[in-house]
Protein backbone atom coordinates (compact mmCIF):
# COMPACT_ATOMS: atom_id res chain seq x y z
CA UNK A 1 0.00 0.00 0.00
CA UNK A 2 1.49 3.35 -0.99
CA UNK A 3 1.80 5.61 2.10
CA UNK A 4 1.39 9.28 2.68
CA UNK A 5 3.74 11.93 3.99
CA UNK A 6 3.51 15.80 5.09
CA UNK A 7 6.31 17.48 3.56
CA UNK A 8 5.58 21.04 4.31
CA UNK A 9 3.34 22.78 6.68
CA UNK A 10 2.87 27.00 6.85
CA UNK A 11 0.71 29.17 8.45
CA UNK A 12 0.01 32.64 8.66
CA UNK A 13 -0.08 34.44 12.21
CA UNK A 14 -3.61 34.08 14.07
CA UNK A 15 -5.55 37.81 14.91
CA UNK A 16 -7.32 38.79 17.20
CA UNK A 17 -11.41 39.20 16.30
CA UNK A 18 -11.10 42.39 14.92
CA UNK A 19 -7.63 42.99 15.00
CA UNK A 20 -5.00 43.06 12.11
CA UNK A 21 -6.26 41.04 10.08
CA UNK A 22 -9.77 42.55 10.15
CA UNK A 23 -9.85 44.31 6.70
CA UNK A 24 -8.15 40.72 4.96
CA UNK A 25 -11.06 38.40 3.05
CA UNK A 26 -10.77 34.95 3.51
CA UNK A 27 -9.76 33.78 -0.09
CA UNK A 28 -6.38 36.46 0.25
CA UNK A 29 -5.82 34.84 3.53
CA UNK A 30 -6.19 31.28 2.04
CA UNK A 31 -4.17 32.34 -1.06
CA UNK A 32 -1.45 33.76 1.52
CA UNK A 33 -1.05 30.36 3.35
CA UNK A 34 -1.06 28.77 -0.50
CA UNK A 35 1.83 30.66 -1.65
CA UNK A 36 3.66 30.40 1.01
CA UNK A 37 3.59 26.55 1.95
CA UNK A 38 4.52 26.40 -2.12
CA UNK A 39 7.46 28.88 -1.81
CA UNK A 40 9.13 25.97 1.01
CA UNK A 41 9.52 23.61 -1.57
CA UNK A 42 10.30 25.25 -4.93
CA UNK A 43 12.04 22.75 -7.07
CA UNK A 44 8.09 21.17 -6.83
CA UNK A 45 6.52 22.19 -10.30
CA UNK A 46 2.81 23.72 -9.42
CA UNK A 47 0.85 22.81 -12.14
CA UNK A 48 1.54 18.72 -11.00
CA UNK A 49 -0.73 19.38 -7.57
CA UNK A 50 -3.49 16.62 -8.16
CA UNK A 51 -6.09 18.21 -6.11
CA UNK A 52 -6.81 20.62 -3.22
CA UNK A 53 -8.53 20.12 -0.29
CA UNK A 54 -9.53 23.12 1.62
CA UNK A 55 -11.31 23.52 5.20
CA UNK A 56 -13.71 26.37 5.83
CA UNK A 57 -16.45 26.63 8.20
CA UNK A 58 -18.47 29.41 7.69
CA UNK A 59 -18.70 29.91 4.20
CA UNK A 60 -21.45 32.81 4.45
CA UNK A 61 -19.47 35.40 3.26
CA UNK A 62 -16.47 36.34 1.39
CA UNK A 63 -15.40 32.37 1.86
CA UNK A 64 -18.11 31.42 -0.02
CA UNK A 65 -18.27 29.52 -4.12
CA UNK A 66 -15.37 27.16 -3.37
CA UNK A 67 -12.92 29.04 -0.95
CA UNK A 68 -10.44 26.58 -2.15
CA UNK A 69 -11.05 27.22 -5.64
CA UNK A 70 -10.47 31.08 -5.16
CA UNK A 71 -7.43 30.42 -3.17
CA UNK A 72 -6.08 28.55 -5.84
CA UNK A 73 -6.59 30.94 -8.65
CA UNK A 74 -6.05 33.76 -6.35
CA UNK A 75 -2.34 32.36 -5.75
CA UNK A 76 -1.64 32.42 -9.10
CA UNK A 77 -1.93 28.38 -9.38
CA UNK A 78 -2.20 26.88 -13.17
CA UNK A 79 -6.11 26.91 -13.84
CA UNK A 80 -5.93 23.43 -14.01
CA UNK A 81 -5.38 22.64 -10.62
CA UNK A 82 -8.81 21.63 -9.17
CA UNK A 83 -10.07 22.15 -5.70
CA UNK A 84 -12.78 21.26 -2.98
CA UNK A 85 -13.70 22.71 -0.08
CA UNK A 86 -14.10 20.39 3.35
CA UNK A 87 -16.83 21.50 6.37
CA UNK A 88 -16.81 19.36 9.54
CA UNK A 89 -16.96 22.46 11.10
CA UNK A 90 -13.60 23.14 13.95
CA UNK A 91 -12.04 20.11 12.44
CA UNK A 92 -12.51 21.20 8.84
CA UNK A 93 -8.22 21.57 7.87
CA UNK A 94 -7.48 18.26 9.38
CA UNK A 95 -10.23 16.64 7.95
CA UNK A 96 -8.91 18.13 4.46
CA UNK A 97 -5.16 16.93 4.81
CA UNK A 98 -7.27 13.36 5.90
CA UNK A 99 -9.27 13.16 2.58
CA UNK A 100 -5.64 14.72 0.75
CA UNK A 101 -4.22 11.21 2.65
CA UNK A 102 -6.69 9.29 1.83
CA UNK A 103 -6.24 10.31 -2.12
CA UNK A 104 -2.42 9.67 -2.34
CA UNK A 105 -2.74 5.97 0.06
CA UNK A 106 -5.51 4.81 -2.58
CA UNK A 107 -3.28 6.12 -5.73
CA UNK A 108 -6.10 8.67 -6.95
CA UNK A 109 -3.23 11.60 -6.59
CA UNK A 110 0.46 11.44 -5.70
CA UNK A 111 0.44 15.55 -4.74
CA UNK A 112 -1.94 17.26 -2.81
CA UNK A 113 -2.34 20.57 -1.45
CA UNK A 114 -4.34 20.78 1.85
CA UNK A 115 -5.18 23.30 4.30
CA UNK A 116 -7.85 25.93 5.98
CA UNK A 117 -9.08 29.19 6.31
CA UNK A 118 -11.52 31.10 8.93
CA UNK A 119 -11.69 35.43 8.87
CA UNK A 120 -14.39 34.96 11.87
CA UNK A 121 -14.21 38.63 11.89
CA UNK A 122 -15.39 39.27 8.47
CA UNK A 123 -18.00 36.22 9.30
CA UNK A 124 -21.47 38.06 7.81
CA UNK A 125 -24.63 38.66 9.68
CA UNK A 126 -27.29 36.43 6.88
CA UNK A 127 -31.44 36.89 7.09
CA UNK A 128 -33.49 34.40 6.48
CA UNK A 129 -35.90 34.33 3.22
CA UNK A 130 -39.10 35.38 4.20
CA UNK A 131 -41.89 32.32 3.45
CA UNK A 132 -44.41 35.08 1.81
CA UNK A 133 -43.68 38.28 -0.21
CA UNK A 134 -43.58 41.30 1.38
CA UNK A 135 -43.39 40.64 5.00
CA UNK A 136 -44.85 43.42 7.46
CA UNK A 137 -42.76 42.50 10.34
CA UNK A 138 -39.07 43.61 11.58
CA UNK A 139 -36.36 40.38 10.31
CA UNK A 140 -33.47 39.60 13.03
CA UNK A 141 -29.94 39.37 11.11
CA UNK A 142 -28.42 36.24 12.77
CA UNK A 143 -24.82 36.52 12.99
CA UNK A 144 -22.60 33.46 11.33
CA UNK A 145 -19.43 33.73 13.56
CA UNK A 146 -19.74 30.86 15.30
CA UNK A 147 -22.48 28.35 17.11
CA UNK A 148 -25.72 27.37 16.43
CA UNK A 149 -27.74 29.16 14.34
CA UNK A 150 -31.77 28.64 12.66
CA UNK A 151 -31.73 25.46 14.64
CA UNK A 152 -34.12 23.24 13.80
CA UNK A 153 -36.88 22.92 16.39
CA UNK A 154 -36.87 18.93 15.97
CA UNK A 155 -33.70 19.17 17.81
CA UNK A 156 -33.33 18.26 21.13
CA UNK A 157 -32.29 21.15 23.37
CA UNK A 158 -30.18 19.10 25.30
CA UNK A 159 -28.16 19.37 22.23
CA UNK A 160 -28.58 23.10 21.22
CA UNK A 161 -26.46 24.29 24.55
CA UNK A 162 -24.12 26.71 23.91
CA UNK A 163 -20.39 26.04 23.55
CA UNK A 164 -19.92 27.36 26.51
CA UNK A 165 -22.38 25.70 28.34
CA UNK A 166 -21.43 22.54 26.58
CA UNK A 167 -18.21 22.68 28.10
CA UNK A 168 -19.70 23.75 31.57
CA UNK A 169 -21.47 20.91 31.81
CA UNK A 170 -18.06 19.14 30.74
CA UNK A 171 -16.39 20.79 33.96
CA UNK A 172 -19.14 19.32 36.44
CA UNK A 173 -19.02 15.84 34.86
CA UNK A 174 -15.30 15.71 35.38
CA UNK A 175 -14.96 17.67 38.13
CA UNK A 176 -12.40 19.68 36.75
CA UNK A 177 -11.92 23.32 38.46
CA UNK A 178 -12.08 26.87 37.85
CA UNK A 179 -8.01 26.58 39.05
CA UNK A 180 -6.93 23.99 37.05
CA UNK A 181 -8.21 25.57 33.73
CA UNK A 182 -7.10 29.03 34.43
CA UNK A 183 -3.95 27.13 34.88
CA UNK A 184 -3.78 25.32 32.11
CA UNK A 185 -4.80 28.61 30.12
CA UNK A 186 -1.24 30.68 31.39
CA UNK A 187 0.50 27.75 30.80
CA UNK A 188 -0.68 28.10 26.94
CA UNK A 189 0.07 31.83 26.79
CA UNK A 190 3.62 31.41 28.56
CA UNK A 191 4.28 28.71 26.40
CA UNK A 192 3.48 30.33 22.96
CA UNK A 193 5.25 33.58 23.80
CA UNK A 194 8.61 31.53 24.58
CA UNK A 195 8.30 29.20 21.28
CA UNK A 196 8.12 33.03 19.26
CA UNK A 197 11.26 34.00 21.35
CA UNK A 198 12.71 30.81 20.58
CA UNK A 199 12.59 31.14 17.14
CA UNK A 200 10.44 27.57 16.97
CA UNK A 201 7.41 29.49 14.55
CA UNK A 202 9.52 31.77 12.47
CA UNK A 203 9.68 28.42 9.57
CA UNK A 204 5.88 27.51 10.00
CA UNK A 205 4.28 31.07 10.26
CA UNK A 206 4.56 33.52 7.35
CA UNK A 207 3.75 37.09 7.59
CA UNK A 208 0.41 38.64 6.02
CA UNK A 209 1.49 41.13 3.99
CA UNK A 210 -0.84 43.88 2.14
CA UNK A 211 -0.09 46.54 -0.28
CA UNK A 212 3.75 45.71 0.23
CA UNK A 213 3.78 46.13 4.01
CA UNK A 214 3.40 43.30 6.69
CA UNK A 215 0.11 43.54 8.63
CA UNK A 216 0.61 41.27 10.94
CA UNK A 217 3.49 38.58 11.29
CA UNK A 218 3.14 36.93 14.96
CA UNK A 219 -0.15 36.18 16.46
CA UNK A 220 -2.37 38.52 18.12
CA UNK A 221 -2.95 36.66 20.82
CA UNK A 222 -0.41 35.78 23.13
CA UNK A 223 -0.32 37.43 26.53
CA UNK A 224 3.08 37.27 27.93
CA UNK A 225 2.16 37.97 31.44
CA UNK A 226 -1.02 35.40 32.13
CA UNK A 227 -0.89 33.70 35.02
CA UNK A 228 -3.48 31.53 36.72
CA UNK A 229 -3.85 34.39 39.43
CA UNK A 230 -4.55 36.77 36.84
CA UNK A 231 -7.00 34.61 34.62
CA UNK A 232 -8.53 33.96 38.52
CA UNK A 233 -10.09 37.70 38.14
CA UNK A 234 -12.37 37.06 35.13
CA UNK A 235 -16.19 37.12 35.30
CA UNK A 236 -17.68 33.90 33.73
CA UNK A 237 -18.76 34.05 30.47
CA UNK A 238 -21.49 31.68 30.44
CA UNK A 239 -23.16 30.77 34.04
CA UNK A 240 -23.32 33.41 36.93
CA UNK A 241 -21.44 30.69 39.10
CA UNK A 242 -19.56 29.28 36.27
CA UNK A 243 -15.79 28.12 35.50
CA UNK A 244 -15.58 29.04 31.96
CA UNK A 245 -14.13 32.63 31.20
CA UNK A 246 -12.97 34.55 28.15
CA UNK A 247 -9.28 33.67 29.41
CA UNK A 248 -9.66 29.88 29.63
CA UNK A 249 -11.74 30.03 26.43
CA UNK A 250 -10.04 29.73 22.64
CA UNK A 251 -10.67 33.60 21.22
CA UNK A 252 -12.63 34.25 18.12
CA UNK A 253 -9.60 34.71 15.07
CA UNK A 254 -8.39 35.22 11.46
CA UNK A 255 -5.86 32.51 9.84
CA UNK A 256 -5.03 30.67 7.36
CA UNK A 257 -2.99 27.20 7.48
CA UNK A 258 -1.63 24.44 4.70
CA UNK A 259 -0.09 21.11 4.88
CA UNK A 260 1.42 19.43 0.95
CA UNK A 261 0.91 16.34 1.20
CA UNK A 262 2.83 13.62 -1.20
CA UNK A 263 3.71 9.77 -1.73
CA UNK A 264 7.17 8.85 -1.00
CA UNK A 265 7.68 8.35 -4.59
CA UNK A 266 6.66 12.02 -4.95
CA UNK A 267 10.16 13.20 -3.16
CA UNK A 268 12.00 13.85 -6.10
CA UNK A 269 9.52 16.15 -7.97
CA UNK A 270 8.82 17.89 -4.95
CA UNK A 271 12.32 18.38 -4.07
CA UNK A 272 13.05 17.78 0.08
CA UNK A 273 12.24 14.63 2.04
CA UNK A 274 9.23 14.71 3.92
CA UNK A 275 9.14 15.47 7.19
CA UNK A 276 6.35 12.97 8.72
CA UNK A 277 4.33 9.93 7.89
CA UNK A 278 0.46 9.69 8.12
CA UNK A 279 0.32 6.71 10.55
CA UNK A 280 -3.47 6.31 11.66
CA UNK A 281 -6.43 8.34 11.17
CA UNK A 282 -9.39 8.51 13.82
CA UNK A 283 -12.73 9.78 13.83
CA UNK A 284 -15.26 10.18 16.06
CA UNK A 285 -18.71 11.04 17.22
CA UNK A 286 -20.62 11.25 20.24
CA UNK A 287 -23.35 13.43 21.94
CA UNK A 288 -23.53 16.82 20.79
CA UNK A 289 -23.24 18.87 24.17
CA UNK A 290 -20.11 16.05 24.98
CA UNK A 291 -18.21 17.54 21.64
CA UNK A 292 -15.15 18.41 24.14
CA UNK A 293 -14.47 14.88 24.77
CA UNK A 294 -14.71 13.32 21.82
CA UNK A 295 -11.00 13.56 20.75
CA UNK A 296 -10.84 10.89 23.44
CA UNK A 297 -12.00 8.07 20.81
CA UNK A 298 -10.81 9.53 17.93
CA UNK A 299 -7.22 9.33 19.30
CA UNK A 300 -8.02 5.62 20.26
CA UNK A 301 -8.93 4.70 17.04
CA UNK A 302 -5.76 6.50 15.46
CA UNK A 303 -3.50 5.04 17.24
CA UNK A 304 -5.16 1.67 16.91
CA UNK A 305 -4.63 2.07 13.23
CA UNK A 306 -1.03 3.21 13.56
CA UNK A 307 -0.44 0.15 15.35
CA UNK A 308 0.60 1.85 18.98
CA UNK A 309 0.00 3.08 21.88
CA UNK A 310 0.11 5.86 24.14
CA UNK A 311 3.42 4.26 25.69
CA UNK A 312 5.31 5.11 22.50
CA UNK A 313 3.29 8.63 21.75
CA UNK A 314 5.44 11.51 22.46
CA UNK A 315 4.29 15.04 20.99
CA UNK A 316 0.16 15.80 21.26
CA UNK A 317 -1.23 18.59 19.65
CA UNK A 318 -4.78 19.15 21.17
CA UNK A 319 -6.51 22.17 20.06
CA UNK A 320 -7.44 24.06 22.66
CA UNK A 321 -11.07 24.92 21.96
CA UNK A 322 -11.88 25.16 26.09
CA UNK A 323 -9.27 24.54 29.03
CA UNK A 324 -11.71 22.21 30.78
CA UNK A 325 -11.98 19.74 27.26
CA UNK A 326 -8.52 20.10 27.03
CA UNK A 327 -7.97 19.07 30.36
CA UNK A 328 -10.53 15.97 29.91
CA UNK A 329 -9.24 14.20 27.17
CA UNK A 330 -5.81 14.41 28.68
CA UNK A 331 -7.26 13.08 31.66
CA UNK A 332 -9.02 10.39 29.98
CA UNK A 333 -5.72 9.03 28.04
CA UNK A 334 -3.66 8.94 31.22
CA UNK A 335 -0.63 10.89 29.59
CA UNK A 336 2.15 13.33 31.04
CA UNK A 337 0.58 16.42 29.91
CA UNK A 338 3.84 17.84 29.82
CA UNK A 339 4.01 16.56 25.93
CA UNK A 340 1.02 18.15 25.45
CA UNK A 341 0.91 21.51 23.13
CA UNK A 342 4.81 22.76 24.08
CA UNK A 343 4.77 24.94 22.04
CA UNK A 344 1.35 26.77 23.45
CA UNK A 345 -2.00 25.96 22.21
CA UNK A 346 -5.38 28.24 20.30
CA UNK A 347 -6.51 29.30 24.16
CA UNK A 348 -3.29 31.82 23.09
CA UNK A 349 -2.79 31.30 19.54
CA UNK A 350 -6.33 31.49 18.31
CA UNK A 351 -8.75 29.30 16.71
CA UNK A 352 -9.58 30.21 13.23
CA UNK A 353 -12.23 27.67 13.05
CA UNK A 354 -11.07 26.07 9.38
CA UNK A 355 -7.52 26.95 9.72
CA UNK A 356 -7.07 25.25 13.19
CA UNK A 357 -6.53 21.73 12.03
CA UNK A 358 -3.72 22.23 9.29
CA UNK A 359 -2.33 24.45 12.12
CA UNK A 360 -1.72 21.80 14.75
CA UNK A 361 -0.73 18.79 12.05
CA UNK A 362 2.05 21.03 11.16
CA UNK A 363 2.98 22.70 14.30
CA UNK A 364 3.16 18.66 15.33
CA UNK A 365 5.38 17.31 12.43
CA UNK A 366 8.17 20.71 12.92
CA UNK A 367 8.16 19.74 16.86
CA UNK A 368 8.98 15.60 15.95
CA UNK A 369 11.44 16.92 13.69
CA UNK A 370 12.94 19.26 15.89
CA UNK A 371 13.22 16.99 18.76
CA UNK A 372 13.81 13.52 17.17
CA UNK A 373 10.98 12.06 18.39
CA UNK A 374 9.22 9.16 16.08
CA UNK A 375 5.70 9.39 16.95
CA UNK A 376 3.17 11.86 17.83
CA UNK A 377 -1.03 12.45 17.91
CA UNK A 378 -2.80 15.76 16.36
CA UNK A 379 -6.27 15.61 17.69
CA UNK A 380 -9.49 18.14 17.85
CA UNK A 381 -12.79 18.51 19.12
CA UNK A 382 -15.73 19.55 16.77
CA UNK A 383 -19.44 21.44 17.72
CA UNK A 384 -22.18 18.83 17.35
CA UNK A 385 -20.26 16.25 19.11
CA UNK A 386 -17.89 15.21 17.17
CA UNK A 387 -13.56 14.69 16.58
CA UNK A 388 -10.73 14.06 14.14
CA UNK A 389 -7.34 12.70 15.44
CA UNK A 390 -4.12 12.04 13.24
CA UNK A 391 -0.80 10.17 14.38
CA UNK A 392 2.27 11.12 12.64
CA UNK A 393 5.24 8.69 12.81
CA UNK A 394 8.63 11.40 12.27
CA UNK A 395 10.51 10.50 8.76
CA UNK A 396 13.75 11.39 10.10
Amino acid sequence: MVASFVYSAVRTPFGRYGGALAEVRPDDLAATAVTAVLDKVPALDHGALDDVFWGNVNGAGEDNRNVGRMAVLLAGLPTTVPATTVNRLCGSSLDAAIMGSRAVESGDADIVLTGGVESMTRAPWVLPKPSRAFPAGHVTALSTTLGWRQTNERMPKEWTVSLGEANEQLADRFGIPRERQDEFAARSHTLANAAWESGFYEGLVTPVVVDGEAVLSRDEGIRPGSTAQKLAGLKPSFRPDGCITAGNASPLSDGASAVLIGSEAAASRIGSAPLARIAGRGVSALEPQMFGFAPVEAAERALKRARISWADVSAVELNEAFAVQSLACVDAWKIDPAIVNTQGGAIALGHPLGASGGRILGTLAARLRASGQRWGVAAICIGVGQALAVVLESAA
